[in-house]
């Protein structure tokens, strides 16, 4: 599987962008702020939380990153004028970072405050290892600063991830915890899978042990369960930890962690560079593109795996 899925993506800058489109439909909500909200209704009346993205990591000048933080800000003033149940996550190139770290400290300091007098959070994402000591320095000016309301995403892939968690410890941190999907070279990245899937649980008990909030971001069904025996021998409350997934990816199984009472929340990207963010997540993540393209082919033929 692994074989083909890397296959999938190999074709991806040979597929027509219109094909490109029709299949990430699903997986990206539009270009539009409206897009991203009706999802969001669509998915608190199914009992599930969101986070919106604004997609834009190619900034080209300053007005471009603040362009990205105005959006922002207008994304939380409709999720409050509309009580919906969702945060925000940022990327910090989008919002300056390549051009500038105090452009990019300005924007993100604004947007988190932005988001405190409306009672609401905001992600940082971590991005590929070039972002990851100012994205972390960043996060900790901002809790320095009293923003409480801000959190932070590590990502088991990278080996010095385990540290940075001890590291952090002290502070309590909100953290998205995920596998991550960039490529990064042998000496700092792990590249074995049960390499990964140790990291992630190392990471993920060492949160738990100093305190902290988790979101467990992960469509890995092991490592699913890994964390839900977990959740049980602590004695964890609902309202302790959350799930997290991608928007259109493996439905059925969030649907499986709501049934069972567990909070889960949905990414949930929009913007005008929907294009470039398919093109990448699928490049960066080939099991991604093959659970799209199984996706996909069961919508497209009736009666597939039981379906129609």
């Amino acid at each position: 599987m692994a074989l083909l899925d890397r296959a999938l993506v190999r074709l991806l800058p040979a597929v027509p962008k219109p094909v490109v489109r029709r299949i990430s439909e699903r997986y990206i909500a539009g270009e539009e702020l409206d897009d991203a909200l009706r999802i969001v209704r669509r998915l608190n009346a199914e009992g599930k939380m969101a986070t919106i993205d604004v997609l834009g990591e190619e900034i080209t000048n300053p007005g471009e990153a603040r362009a990205i933080a105005a959006a922002y800000r207008e994304t939380f003033e409709a999720l409050h004028r509309e009580q919906l149940d969702s945060n925000v996550s940022v990327k910090v190139t989008g919002l300056g970072l390549k051009l500038g770290y105090d452009l990019c400290r300005e924007n993100l300091e604004a947007v988190v405050a932005h988001a405190g007098e409306r009672n609401n959070f905001v992600r940082i994402d971590m991005e590929d290892s070039s972002t990851t000591d100012d994205t972390l320095r960043v996060y900790r000016e901002l809790r320095a600063a009293g923003h409480e309301n801000v959190g932070i995403v590590l990502q088991a892939r990278l080996k010095r991830t385990i540290g940075d968690v001890r590291a952090l410890a002290g502070l309590r941190p909100n953290v998205r915890l995920c596998k991550g999907i960039y490529l990064e070279p042998p000496e700092i990245g792990f590249r074995d899978y049960d390499a990964v899937r140790a990291s992630f649980l190392q990471a993920l008990q060492e949160l738990w042990d100093a305190g902290c909030y988790v979101g467990v971001a992960t469509h890995d069904e092991w490592l699913i369960e890994e964390a839900r025996r977990g959740i049980e021998e602590r004695g964890l409350g609902r309202e302790e930890y959350e799930f997290q997934m991608l928007l259109g990816v493996r439905p059925a199984l969030g649907d499986d962690l709501v049934r069972q009472g567990h909070r889960l929340r949905i990414y949930t990207p929009f913007g005008r560079h929907w294009y470039a963010y398919s093109l990448r997540r699928l490049q960066e993540n080939p099991k991604i593109a093959g659970y799209i393209a199984s996706d996909t082919l069961n919508r497209l033929v009736p009666g597939r795996n039981g379906s129609g």
